[in-house]
């Protein structure tokens, strides 16, 4: 399939401080596509630039066959064929929200047809209703709606959605994100995220770029890059983990708390990720020849889950268990490790 969206080294400075650095990638059409990362990774930065709020150093940036960014070419951002969605909306709040929603639209176009193509807009995120309120009369998730409807009127091949469910509260921020989620995936939009919430970025986008000091730490599935890390920090930015340092040798790998078979060649040093899901805990029982235990420190109760963390050997480790399995702090325990991943890539 040929990419929707292709970006290539790019690169971008800020007073001769690196923000972006040789970052590339395609999206597809029809994709939801995220960029994850903590705050000043550079994944808003790339953002922009995609936009064309920002202009690239060096690198290019195409849209299907046609060039958006080069060394010679910078087409202005109201003349990409791109939508864009602020972290804060940036609604009008002396206009009501249908005329929010038509500001973007040409003025060639009649009156009465902006007017049409706004509350069809409306129409497809589901508050049509709401046309004639104002923004200070709307809810966080319905200025957000508003927001996306305006980006939606212009008919984008391409909509950019930065940080959009951050403002909203936790319960609502969930609601919002599946329906939008559908809206997308019904109307086939393509959709470049940005984000620094790793559930958020898990559980909307068909792929993700893990970004860190403004460069690509790893690019995959939702599953490839939580389940099979390359590196430390994707590991550890994807959710709590235990990094171990062993040795492997004939598909075994030691670690404090029993040997796991492991899919890699025989090596030292190697770095062991075990999420703390995969380690099963039991009840230490003495006299058992087992001398492979810890005790717990500490335990963190969470409704549906719970995480202890457990000493073994002066070293904290962390370990998920559903409701049922209920320890106390200074329990003595066994760890049973399930599953780890070798990370390539120690940096």
């Amino acid at each position: 399939m040929t990419p929707l969206l292709s970006v290539n080294s790019i690169t971008k400075q800020f007073a001769s401080t690196p923000i972006v650095t040789d970052v590339s990638f395609d999206v597809y059409p029809g994709e939801i596509f995220a960029l994850l990362g903590a705050s000043g990774c550079g994944k808003t930065t790339t953002l922009r630039l995609i936009a064309g709020f920002e202009k690239a150093d060096s690198g290019t940036i195409l849209m299907g066959d046609r060039v958006l960014e080069d060394q010679n070419i910078h087409i202005p951002s109201e003349l990409r064929g791109i939508g864009f969605v602020f972290q804060d909306y940036a609604l009008f709040p002396d206009k009501n929200v249908i005329h929010n929603v038509a500001f973007g639209l040409s003025r060639k176009l009649s009156k009465n047809v902006r007017y049409t193509t706004a509350m069809d807009s409306l129409e497809r995120v589901g508050i049509a209703h709401l046309h004639e309120r104002m923004p200070h009369h709307l809810s966080g998730g319905e200025q957000q709606r508003v927001a996306l409807a305006r980006s939606l009127a212009t008919q984008p091949k391409l909509l950019l959605l930065d940080e959009p469910f951050s403002s909203l509260d936790a319960g609502l921020r969930q609601e919002t994100r599946e329906e939008v989620r559908e809206l997308l995936k019904a109307a086939e939009i393509t959709v470049v995220l940005v984000t620094h919430d790793q559930e958020e970025a898990l559980s909307f986008a068909e792929r993700v770029v893990v970004m860190n000091s403004g460069t690509i730490e790893q690019i995959g599935t939702p599953e490839e890059v939580y389940q099979h890390p390359k590196t430390v920090y994707v590991a550890r930015f994807l959710g709590t983990t235990n990094i171990i340092e062993t040795d492997i040798k004939n598909g075994a790998a030691e670690t404090p708390f029993g040997t796991l078979p492991v899919d890699s060649p025989n090596t030292t040093q190697a770095l062991l990720s075990i999420r703390p899901e995969h380690i099963r805990i039991e009840k230490h029982i003495p006299d058992t020849g087992d001398n492979k235990f810890g005790r717990i420190t500490a335990r963190e109760f969470k409704g549906h889950d719970l995480t202890y963390r457990v000493e073994v050997e002066g070293k904290p480790y962390f370990i998920q268990t559903d409701y049922q399995q209920h320890f106390k702090v200074g329990d003595a325990v066994t760890l049973k490790p399930i599953e780890a991943v070798v990370i390539e890539d120690k940096s």
